[in-house]
């Protein structure tokens, strides 16, 4: 009788711990990071956020004329994820709009992993250029759980139509 490739005691160790190694890397929460896992990030002061968007062009306000994070009518950048701050210089970049932050990490938003408080989403004025660039560019990818309507990004970045403003979520730095 003749055995296959199968049988070889060489081959079906070597398959064995093929199998093995892709279950364990593939397995969820273990492994290949995707777009959406989090990892350890690097946060941003209010100085350096500042100086970043004011080199890109990119102006913000607030309804209270302050930056503390612990104050709901400031607009704060203390704690803001490097990634999120040059996601939304990137959308400056590639859509040529005028881009103004009205919302950081500043207490006040909704919470989870995915936040303004941890540095992940920004809130931006709504303009007809940015509305039109996102509109036509990104994927419109159906309504969030409250109703609102989403778009993503090619790089998995997350905009959401709240009405008055754009809730955008940077999963990452946008292709920076």
């Amino acid at each position: 009788m003749q055995t296959t490739w199968r049988q070889r005691p060489v081959v079906r160790a070597v398959l064995t711990a093929l199998t093995l190694a892709l279950t364990v890397l593939f397995a969820p929460g273990v492994g290949l990071a995707s777009s959406h896992d989090a990892y350890a990030v690097t946060k941003l002061t209010q100085a350096q956020a500042e100086s970043m968007f004011r080199s890109a062009g990119i102006t913000w306000s607030s309804s209270g004329n302050c930056t503390n994070r612990n104050n709901a009518t400031c607009t704060s950048f203390d704690q803001l994820n490097l990634t999120t701050a040059q996601g939304a210089i990137t959308l400056k970049n590639a859509s040529g709009c005028a881009i103004n932050i009205t919302g950081g990490t500043e207490t006040g938003h909704a919470s989870g992993t995915y936040s303004h408080w941890n540095g992940y989403k920004l809130d931006m004025s709504k303009y007809t250029c940015l509305n039109n660039y996102v509109h036509n560019v990104f994927t419109y990818a159906g309504l969030r759980g409250d109703g609102y309507p989403m778009w993503d990004s090619a790089a998995g970045n997350v905009y959401t139509d709240e009405g008055t403003h754009w809730d955008v979520l940077y999963y990452n730095c946008g292709g920076c």
